[in-house]
C-alpha cells in the first residue's frame, strides 16, 4: 500500500544574532530538515528593542533578536521565501513579525499567496503559562483577529495562530485541561471574529480551516495518542456545529508538536533520548491523529542551550521514524481497539465538561475565567510536584535507580552551547546604525498612522507592513500600541492564603518556621521576585506555594519585574529571603544588579538565593557575587529547598 508523506521535520532554534542563527537553519536543512521553526529572544517576544533598559542580559539568549526589518533580511538570507514552511514562536508581538515577513516577501517579489507557516499567535497560553504577553486581553484579540482577516484575505495558506497546549502541559495540565484550555481559547479567538465581523461570512469556514494547534507530547504516549483523537474529534464538531463548516476538509484538527521538555531532566540527562522517543511515539503511531510537524527536544536541554550536534541527534530521531520504521504505511493501527475507545470516550466527556465550565465564565478571555484556569494549573502542577517527591511517580536517575557511572556526554568539554557575552552588544551597536540609516520622517509618519488605526477600527495588518518597509523598530511598534492599549499583568495562580497542605512533612516544616520566626521577632517572610523578561513562572509559583505552606509570610506579584522594581518591593515587605527564579541564561548579570540594589539601598543583609538552568561554572560566579544557596532542576525536593531557606534566614 502507499506510503504516507512524513510529517515536516523542524527544529526550534534561533541564538546570538539573525547571522548566526541564519547559518543555523541552512545547516539543519542542508541536513534534512524539511521546516523552520524560529526560536525569538525574550526582548523581541516581549515588544523591546535590544538596547532597552529592560533587555539588558537578555539578548540572543534564548532565541534571535529581530529589531527590524534588516534584521529579518539577515535571518531569512539565501532562504526562498516562496518555498519556506516557517514556524514563528511569537505571540504578543505576532503581527509584527508577520509584517516583517511580508515586508520582506515583497521586496523579493514573492507573492503573498505563496507563503506557508505559522504565528503562534495564542495569547491566552500567554497569560496562564509562558508569560510573554504585552497587553489586556480585549486588544490582544483584536490583533489575533485582524491577523486572522488578513491572512485570509491575502495569505490563503498561512496558519495566523497555532492555539498552543503545548505551554499549558508545561505548566502543569493534565490531558483534559491542556485539550479543553486550548479547544475553549480556540472558540473564543473564532467567536471574536465573528463577532468583529472583518472576515466576509463566505470566508469564515476558510478561516476556520486555518487555525492550527501546538500540542505536548509525553512519555505516556497511550495518553497522547488518546488525547489526540479526542481533540481532533472535538474539533470536528465544534466546527461544524457551532460555525456551520460544512467541508471535512476545512474541519480536520491541524496540529504540530513539540515533544515535553519539561520531563528532561538534569540528572542522567542521557535518558532524556528515550523520554523523547517515547513522546514522539505518541504523536506519530496514530495515522488519524498524526501530527503534521514535529520539534522535539535535544537531549541536554536540562542542561543549557543545545549544540548542533544535539539538535542533528533529534533531527535523526524523526528521520529514521520516518524512512526506517513501517509507521507510514498502514493505516490506523488503533481503529477498533476497545482500551483507546474506552479513554477516548473518558476524555471527550472531561473535555467538554471542563469546557462548558470555561464557558460559563464568558470564554477564556475573561479575567474570571483566566484566574480559574491559573488556579487550576498551578494547582495541578503542584500534585505532580508532590507525587515526584513522593516517590509515587518514578522519574528514573531522579527519585529512582540514581546510582550511575560517568556519562561520556557531559564529561569534558561543556555538553551544551554558551551565547558569546559579546553578541548583545554586536546587536546594539547594528541597531544604532540602522536607525542611523533611516528616514526619520517617514518613520514618525508610519508611526503616527499605526496609532491613529489603533484608536480606530481599522485592521492593523497594513499599517503594520507599511512600518516595516520604513524601517521602524519592534520597541517602536508595541510602545505605539501601549500607548493606546495599554499593559496587563496576569494573574498569578498563588493565593495568599493557606496552607493547603497538612501532611507530615509540611508539619515538620511549620514547626521549623515557627521557631525561626521567633528568633527574628516576626513571621520568617519571602520575597519570591522574577528578575528581566522570563515568563516562565513555574518553578517561582511552586516554591512560592510550597514557602505559604509551611508558614512563611510570602510576596510573590508574578513576572517581569526590574531590579530596581525588586529592590522597591524588598523595601516595602521586608523580607529575610528573596528568591530569585530565572530560566532565560541571564542569571548572572539580573542577580548581580539585584545584589548591588539591594546594597545602595541598606539592605545587604537580606540572602538572596537563585534559581533555574544554571550550569555549575555560573553557579560559582552566583555565589561569588553573593548569593547564599544556588538551586537548579536537580533540586526536585521542595521541602529540602525550605529548609535550606529557613536555615539560611535564622540568626545563629
Amino acid at each position: 500500500m502507499a506510503r504516507d508523506k512524513p510529517w515536516i521535520f523542524r527544529t526550534y532554534a534561533g541564538h546570538s544574532s539573525a547571522a548566526a542563527s541564519n547559518a543555523l537553519y541552512r545547516t539543519n536543512l542542508a541536513k534534512g530538515q524539511t521546516g523552520l521553526s524560529v526560536a525569538f529572544d525574550l526582548p523581541t517576544q516581549t515588544g523591546y528593542d535590544s538596547d532597552d533598559t529592560l533587555a539588558k542580559g537578555e539578548v540572543g539568549k534564548v532565541g534571535v533578536p529581530v529589531s527590524h526589518l534588516g534584521d529579518m533580511r539577515t535571518l531569512f538570507d539565501q532562504l526562498p521565501l516562496d518555498r519556506m514552511n516557517t514556524s514563528m514562536t511569537i505571540n504578543a508581538p505576532a503581527m509584527w513579525l508577520l509584517a516583517l515577513y511580508v515586508a520582506l516577501a515583497d521586496e523579493q517579489r514573492v507573492d503573498r499567496a505563496k507563503l506557508q507557516g505559522t504565528t503562534q499567535n495564542d495569547i491566552i497560553k500567554e497569560y496562564l503559562a509562558r508569560g510573554t504577553y504585552i497587553f489586556p486581553p480585549a486588544p490582544a484579540l483584536r490583533l489575533t483577529t485582524d491577523m486572522i482577516a488578513f491572512t485570509t484575505a491575502e495569505m490563503p495558506k498561512w496558519n495566523p495562530i497555532n492555539l498552543c497546549s503545548y505551554h499549558l502541559q508545561e505548566a502543569g495540565a493534565d490531558a483534559v485541561e491542556e485539550a479543553a484550555f486550548a479547544l475553549a481559547a480556540a472558540v473564543s479567538v473564532l467567536d471574536a471574529c465573528r463577532e468583529r465581523g472583518a472576515i466576509p461570512p463566505a470566508e469564515f469556514p476558510n478561516a476556520v480551516g486555518r487555525i492550527s494547534f501546538f500540542v505536548n507530547s509525553g512519555v505516556k504516549f497511550i495518553t497522547e495518542i488518546c488525547k489526540l483523537r479526542a481533540m481532533a474529534f472535538l474539533w470536528d464538531e465544534i466546527a461544524r456545529e457551532r460555525y456551520g463548516v460544512t467541508d471535512p476538509k476545512l474541519r480536520l484538527f491541524r496540529y504540530g508538536v513539540q515533544v515535553n521538555s519539561l520531563g528532561l531532566t538534569e540528572q542522567q540527562p542521557e535518558n532524556n533520548v528515550y523520554r523523547v522517543l517515547f513522546g514522539m511515539l505518541g504523536v506519530t503511531l496514530s495515522k488519524n491523529a498524526r501530527a503534521r510537524a514535529v520539534q522535539l527536544p535535544a537531549w541536554n536541554e536540562a542542561l543549557g542551550l543545545p549544540r548542533p550536534w544535539d539538535q542533528q541527534w533529534s533531527l535523526r530521531l524523526q528521520q529514521i521514524g520516518a524512512y526506517e520504521t513501517d509507521i507510514l504505511e498502514y493505516g490506523d493501527i488503533f481503529e477498533g481497539s476497545k482500551v483507546i475507545e474506552e479513554k477516548v470516550s473518558q476524555l471527550k466527556a472531561q473535555i467538554r465538561e471542563e469546557m462548558d465550565r470555561i464557558a460559563k465564565f464568558g470564554g477564556t478571555a475573561t479575567q474570571e475565567a483566566l484566574e480559574y484556569m491559573k488556579e487550576r494549573l498551578v494547582a495541578s502542577n503542584a500534585a505532580r510536584v508532590e507525587a515526584i517527591e513522593r516517590g509515587d511517580d518514578i522519574r528514573v536517575g531522579v527519585n529512582a535507580y540514581t546510582e550511575t557511572e560517568v556519562s561520556p556526554l557531559t564529561s569534558g568539554n561543556g555538553s551544551f552551547m554558551t551565547v558569546d557575552e559579546a553578541a548583545e552588544a554586536e546587536q546594539i551597536a547594528r541597531l544604532k546604525q540602522w536607525r542611523s540609516m533611516r528616514d526619520a520622517d517617514a518613520v514618525s509618519k508610519t508611526l503616527e498612522d499605526l496609532e491613529s488605526a489603533a484608536r480606530s477600527d481599522d485592521n492593523l495588518m497594513p499599517p503594520s507592513i507599511v512600518c516595516a518597509k520604513a524601517g521602524v523598530t519592534t520597541g517602536e511598534w508595541a510602545a505605539t500600541l501601549r500607548k493606546v492599549f495599554g499593559e496587563y499583568r496576569a494573574p498569578t495562580g498563588v493565593s495568599s492564603t493557606g496552607p493547603t497542605r497538612n501532611d507530615e512533612r509540611i508539619g515538620a516544616l511549620r514547626e521549623e518556621v515557627e521557631a525561626a520566626s521567633g528568633k527574628l521577632g516576626r513571621k520568617l517572610t519571602m520575597l519570591v521576585a522574577k528578575p528581566g523578561l522570563d515568563g516562565h513562572s513555574n518553578g517561582a509559583e511552586q516554591i512560592a506555594m510550597r514557602a505559604r505552606d509551611a508558614g512563611m509570610a510570602v510576596v510573590y506579584d508574578g513576572i517581569r519585574f526590574s531590579p530596581e522594581q525588586i529592590v522597591a518591593a524588598a523595601r516595602e515587605s521586608k523580607p529575610h529571603v528573596i528568591g530569585l527564579s530565572i530560566l532565560s541564561g541571564s542569571h548572572v548579570p539580573l542577580a548581580r544588579e539585584v545584589l548591588s540594589g539591594l546594597q545602595k539601598a541598606g539592605l545587604g543583609d537580606i540572602k538572596v538565593v537563585a534559581g533555574g538552568i544554571i550550569p555549575p561554572e555560573d553557579e560559582v560566579a552566583l555565589k561569588d557575587a553573593g548569593i547564599s544557596a544556588v538551586f537548579s532542576p536537580k533540586d526536585y525536593d521542595l521541602n529540602q529547598i525550605m529548609h535550606v531557606i529557613i536555615e539560611l534566614a535564622t540568626p545563629d
